[in-house]
């Protein structure tokens, strides 16, 4: 388990590298991919502050200049492989209170798996909003990754 979602969330970081590569090679990003890239980031933070019972900084929805993303994308990875390489088991349930101050629990394997799903479902969302501005992206399908 521990082995695959490492792979997993290499497979996350690479993703999420390659959207601020093309990104940060842009003359203009528009507000939507700034506030997309900057909602998977904030998510990932939390859910990992969240496995760790820590304090949250950000806000689900909290923007940040793309000259921040770099270094928030580090700390998130850095921090999941520390979660991923000290748990014991990945059954255990985790209690948290969700952004509308609900309370819910679930297995840590679920929330980390949780983490990579809903950065690909947004990554998925900026890469359509580039098709449409005439942008190509390049491809971030697993598949592709493991080539």
């Amino acid at each position: 388990m521990k082995g695959f979602l490492q792979q997993l969330f290499d497979y996350n970081f690479y993703c999420n590298k390659k959207i601020i590569e093309q990104c940060s090679g842009r003359e203009k990003v528009s507000g939507d991919c700034i506030r997309l890239f900057s909602h998977i980031l904030n998510a990932h933070h939390i859910w990992n502050q969240r496995l760790l019972g820590s304090e949250v900084k950000f806000d689900v929805w909290d923007q940040h200049d793309m000259v921040l993303w770099e270094e928030i994308h580090y700390e998130n990875q850095k921090t999941s492989f520390e979660i991923i390489s000290n748990t014991d088991t990945f059954e255990k349930r985790v209690e948290y209170v969700n952004s509308q101050q609900v309370h819910f629990s679930n297995e840590v394997k679920d929330i980390l798996f949780h983490i990579i799903n809903h950065s690909t479902h947004h990554r998925g969302q900026i890469m359509m909003e580039w098709r449409k501005a005439g942008i190509a992206p390049e491809p971030l399908d697993y598949i592709h990754y493991k080539r």
